[in-house]
């Protein structure tokens, strides 16, 4: 048995709970909610980057959908975007071995980079996508996070967005990842804009039927 199959058979005595839980949480402005029309951009048109990671296809990733609403939104709002899927290119993790100086190049020719560096260190809003694996990041997503180091300096002052899918829909499922994005923005110097933190989601029906969709959505027309 796969892990998806396991899943929807343990979640089928929860259907309910998950389905309650598909709403709308958290007291801080910025999460699950769309800042104020052109509060961001100023009404100018901005460089946005989307990193994708979930493992799953395009029609059936929850988290992948939130972004492709986002995307569709932004790009309704005349911004310019570039949308990377870490799980379907060419990365390395980070070696430690400080041969960039914090400063580039990377030691490894792959796809982050070759292609996502040079948009990211041009780009005025970075968004970041993951499905929730173990309260916490995916792996693919956490490659790229660790590839951060090669260009720190550079990526630091950016604009952020961060949205993640989950099964669960306890208060606290995401709240370790909730806190390592936080720390993130403080560390990287970014400007938060937006968070949607989609719990209860842990099907693509029910994501694609969620309020969060529609967040993600108008966040992105927002900008």
């Amino acid at each position: 048995m796969n892990r998806r199959e396991f899943l929807k058979i343990s979640s089928m005595g929860a259907m309910t709970l998950f389905l309650s839980g598909c709403g709308l949480f958290g007291s801080d402005q910025k999460v699950n909610s769309a800042p104020e029309k052109g509060s961001v951009s100023g009404g100018k048109s901005m460089k946005i980057v989307v990193i994708n990671s979930s493992p799953h296809s395009d029609s059936e990733s929850t988290s992948k959908y939130l972004a492709a609403r986002f995307v569709d939104g932004a790009r309704s709002a005349g911004h310019e975007i570039f949308v990377f899927d870490a799980a379907k290119e060419d990365i390395h993790p980070c070696q430690g071995c400080d041969k960039c100086g914090m400063d580039g190049p990377c030691i490894f020719k792959d796809a982050i980079e070759n292609t996502l560096m040079p948009k990211m260190l041009e780009a005025d809003l970075i968004v970041l996508v993951t499905p929730l694996y173990y309260f916490g990041m995916s792996a693919q997503l956490k490659i790229i996070v660790d590839r951060f180091y090669s260009r720190t300096g550079k990526l630091h002052g950016k604009k952020s967005i961060m949205m993640s899918t989950a099964y669960n829909s306890a208060d606290w499922t995401m709240e370790a990842l909730m806190n390592h994005y936080n720390t993130l923005v403080r560390y990287m110097e970014w400007t938060d804009v937006g968070q949607v933190w989609a719990t209860g989601c842990g099907a693509r029906s029910l994501v694609e039927r969620s309020e969060f969709a529609d967040v993600a959505y108008k966040i992105g027309t927002n900008l």
